[in-house]
């Protein structure tokens, strides 16, 4: 298994358990906490190779993936209460989620050709959507449309990465920088209360 191939299962992992988290703070069942933690663990790839046409679609072609989020049912469940120590637990996967998923999208992207703009969209993607469907699915206002820094700090690491890239960074060090700048970006936007400005009427 290759390191971004690695990235991405635990991606995958660690946005299933946010939208677990999501699920039984709405006090749904077992089935309604599997069926958020899924959509939220493979929303995001799959509208990616949708919109790359790359078939058949990652978590289709791998049972990996299956496999990954319903282990995190179990796991979410096991140390629960060591959840209620940390202080914002969905806040922590969502960005831990939203950085590996922002550079194996990317990197997916650039393999198929993409230049480096449209490739961090493509990372922006693989990292926002599949939020948005836990949001929905659990009656909350997508984190990508209130007034926290969402999307652009997925894109601040793309342009990270790539530059990276551009430079001929390590890869694995590479990894790492891009992940530090969102998480930093989005740790920073909590504590300071920064947001991009309002649209005015």
């Amino acid at each position: 298994m290759t390191l971004i191939s690695a990235l991405d299962i635990i991606g995958t992992f660690v946005f299933a358990i946010s939208g677990i988290r999501m699920a039984a703070r709405k006090d749904m069942d077992i089935f309604g906490a599997a069926v958020v933690g899924f959509a939220t663990a493979i929303g995001g790839g799959t509208m990616r190779d949708i919109l790359l046409d790359s078939h058949p679609i990652t978590w289709i072609a791998d049972i990996t993936y299956p496999i990954v989020i319903l282990s995190a049912i179990p796991f979410t469940f096991l140390i629960r209460n060591r959840f209620n120590s940390i202080t914002k637990p969905l806040f922590i996967f969502d960005t831990i989620g939203i950085a590996l998923f922002t550079i194996s999208g990317m990197e997916k992207a650039l393999s198929f050709g993409l230049n480096p703009f449209m490739a961090g969209v493509m990372g922006m993607t693989s990292a926002v959507v599949g939020g948005v469907i836990r949001d929905v699915l659990c009656r909350e206002v997508p984190l990508i449309f209130r007034e926290e820094i969402y999307a652009t700090a997925c894109l601040m690491g793309a342009l990270t990465f790539y530059l990276g890239i551009y430079f001929e960074v390590p890869e694995n060090v590479n990894y790492i920088i891009t992940t530090a700048c969102i998480v930093g970006i989005r740790v920073a936007a909590i504590r300071y209360k920064l947001a991009l400005p309002k649209m005015k009427a």
